[in-house]
């Protein structure tokens, strides 16, 4: 089966790109864009404190506009217009630079949907070459149309190094086989986490040479490290996550 064999074509709009908007005439007659008023525009406490926090970790904090929008995607469900402003208001930014942002991301949502996994599927070059195409389609065929499945192939999620691989709810899992895609539908029916023996987090290593064991991918016993809290004190080291405020050793 080739690369491309049954491959969906990829929708593009009149103007040819895939991107909606992006030759959209300018109003000029609009005022220019302000940072939104503090004093008009309320901010849960709750996203004020998940945006500084990530602005604090930046020298610069327009660097923090992903995980800032994030933040108000996962409370808003969408980058609505209101959370966009919310965030422009706590990170003193326009919301039309923020809206460029959110606009660029394909993880970013600037139109309502319903509650929903996001399962994406890397098909650049790397994966590619290893199947992901396969893999893909798989996916597709698993999730059947569910409304609460968005699956989708992605241009690269910069895992090349457990290619073919995916994005399930932001948990980087591969490398995938074709007949991976209906477990990985099943644990999110059944609240499991997916494919927990495939999850790069708990990979040993990315270079098999550097430790014994490097490549093993069996299930993590229990307490196993995590990749994404390495060198971290241990008491930040749980399976939520490093804590917002957290430092790492050696920290000023």
């Amino acid at each position: 089966m080739s690369a491309t064999h049954g491959r969906r074509q990829v929708p593009r709009f009149g103007h040819g790109s895939r991107v909606p908007g992006w030759d959209d005439a300018v109003d000029l007659t609009k005022d220019p864009a302000v940072i939104p008023d503090p004093a008009t525009t309320p901010v849960p406490a709750e996203l004020r404190a998940e945006i500084e926090a990530a602005m604090a970790k930046y020298p610069e904090r327009r660097s923090a506009a992903i995980p800032a929008l994030h933040a108000a995607q996962r409370l808003h469900g969408w980058c609505s217009p209101e959370a966009i402003d919310q965030v422009a208001t706590v990170m003193e930014l326009t919301p039309a630079y923020l809206t460029s942002v959110a606009s660029f991301y394909d993880m970013l949502e600037l139109t309502p949907r319903p509650e929903h996994h996001d399962v994406y599927v890397c098909t650049n070059i790397s994966c590619s070459l290893l199947g992901a195409d396969e893999v893909f389609d798989a996916m597709v065929q698993a999730a059947g149309g569910a409304e609460d499945l968005h699956v989708r192939s992605f241009e690269c999620l910069g895992a090349c190094d457990i290619a073919p691989m995916a994005s399930v709810d932001g948990e980087y899992v591969g490398p995938l086989t074709p007949g991976d895609a209906e477990q990985i539908v099943a644990d999110l029916r059944d609240g499991r986490p997916v494919l927990e023996a495939k999850q790069l987090r708990f990979r040993r290593c990315v270079d098999p040479g550097v430790e014994a064991q490097g490549n093993d991918f069996g299930p993590p016993p229990p307490g196993a490290p995590r990749a994404d809290t390495a060198g971290r004190p241990p008491e930040t080291d749980d399976a939520g996550g490093p804590p917002e405020a957290g430092p790492f050793p050696g920290d000023n």
